[in-house]
């Protein structure tokens, strides 16, 4: 049969019907196909039936539909992911209203099927020391703060939501402003002021001076249980984790794309007594644009590894997702190739870029993500919440819901 024209499902069915054909090979169909699913089911049906009703009246057994059936295939993990408590409420001597758990899985992210995940993932908004160069994407939200850290604090949180803060104290840089590490501390103790939540205290980057930082920071946080961000290979994550240990802070292991450097450092810490509650690991973030692939499949390796006994890297993930601005696609007005396609509106592209790095790595194993632009942030925790099963749409806030994991392969009328 050949033609043009439109020729819809129903014309299909009335020539099957017209010929008696039981059975089509070779048969194609050229153009294009537009299907409407709401008219589709009912002539199918309608045919079926009057097959059947052919077939017993030449006396020939009528064929029966076949409930299909779907099982979900299972695999058996013999680790867990430590489960980890941030910050401390008065009944744990600390100021906090409200902690965050992270860890505890025993199967994949979000595969319910093995074992449901015990904690959603967090998100932490980061807010800095001193104003810096942001995208303006990101500046128009926090012109009126950045001068005032504790004001950008809760200005994350009252107003975006945020799990978390995160105080970035760069200004300690020496090629910045060398702030010495006991004012830095002061800016740690307005934040704790200003927020109830828990925070993440992170340095400036500075192998010689993060030391220093943080140790002041830890020691006026103390009791707090806050996030040392960060113990690494490359600077003194000795004294850094002794400061940590010594006031009640958990401490985060950060390495660089690599499994066997995440390994060593962990022992090393393990050797200096960290107990396995008070550590979060980071593998480092590679964005979107900038070598996602690579921290994609990092992650999931050590989460992989961890369930499958090793103890080495059994501990919740945390990713900097705030790293998808280095990609010049994520805040750059245009193409500096004039050749080059249109890349879109900058205020869009940006938090695009933090959203597909935060939900392609929450995939793969992260636990908390460190972002930046807050409703970047916003999509993330909500879309995350929903694999988790969580309603987070309500005005109260994100709730637990009765949700059967399996429905989604079942079609209701």
């Amino acid at each position: 049969m050949s033609g043009s024209g439109e020729v819809s499902l129903e014309d299909i069915l009335k020539i099957i019907e017209r010929y008696e054909v039981v059975e089509l090979e070779d048969v194609r169909i050229k153009g294009d196909v537009e299907i409407e699913l709401g008219t589709v089911i009912a002539p199918i049906i309608q045919a079926f039936q009057q097959q059947q009703q052919q077939l017993q009246v030449r006396g020939e057994a009528a064929p029966e539909l076949v409930e299909a059936s779907f099982e979900v295939g299972k695999a058996e993990w013999n680790g867990e992911i430590e489960e980890v408590t941030i910050g401390a409420t008065a009944a744990d001597g600390g100021t906090r209203e409200r902690t965050v758990t992270i860890g505890g899985e025993k199967a994949l992210p979000f595969y319910n099927f093995d074992h449901p995940m015990p904690h959603p993932p967090v998100i932490s908004v980061d807010c800095f020391d001193m104003p810096i160069s942001l995208a303006k994407a990101v500046r128009e939200h926090y012109q009126d703060v950045m001068e005032d850290p504790g004001e950008w604090a809760k200005k994350n949180v009252h107003e975006f939501g945020a799990d978390m803060v995160t105080i970035h104290l760069i200004s300690t840089d020496p090629t910045i402003k060398d702030t010495p590490a006991r004012e830095a501390a002061k800016t740690v103790e307005e934040v704790l002021q200003a927020v109830k939540v828990p925070i993440v205290i992170g340095g400036s980057g500075n192998p010689d001076k993060d030391p220093e930082v943080l140790e002041a920071a830890a020691e006026v946080a103390a009791g707090e249980r806050c996030l040392i961000a960060s113990a690494n290979l490359n600077m003194d994550y000795e004294r850094i984790a002794k400061a940590a240990m010594a006031n009640g802070h958990v401490i985060l292991s950060w390495t660089q794309l690599d499994i066997n450097a995440q390994k060593t450092l962990n022992r090393y810490l393990f050797k200096l007594g960290v107990p396995r509650k008070d550590i979060v690991i980071d593998p480092t973030t590679a964005a979107l644009g900038y070598g996602l692939d690579y921290a994609f499949t990092n992650i999931e390796r050590m989460r992989i590894s961890a369930l499958k006994g090793d103890t080495d890297l059994a501990f919740p993930i945390s990713c900097g997702i705030t790293n998808a601005w280095g990609a010049r696609e994520a805040w750059m007005k245009g193409s500096p190739i004039k050749e080059d396609s249109d890349w879109g509106p900058a205020v869009k592209r940006g938090p695009l870029y933090e959203i597909i790095t935060g939900l392609t790595l929450g995939i793969a194993g992260g636990d908390m993500f460190m972002m930046m632009h807050p409703e970047a942030g916003a999509a993330v925790k909500r879309i995350t919440g929903m694999l988790f099963g969580t309603d987070t749409d309500t005005e109260a806030g994100a709730k637990n819901i009765d949700i059967d994991i399996e429905d989604w392969v079942k079609w209701k009328e």
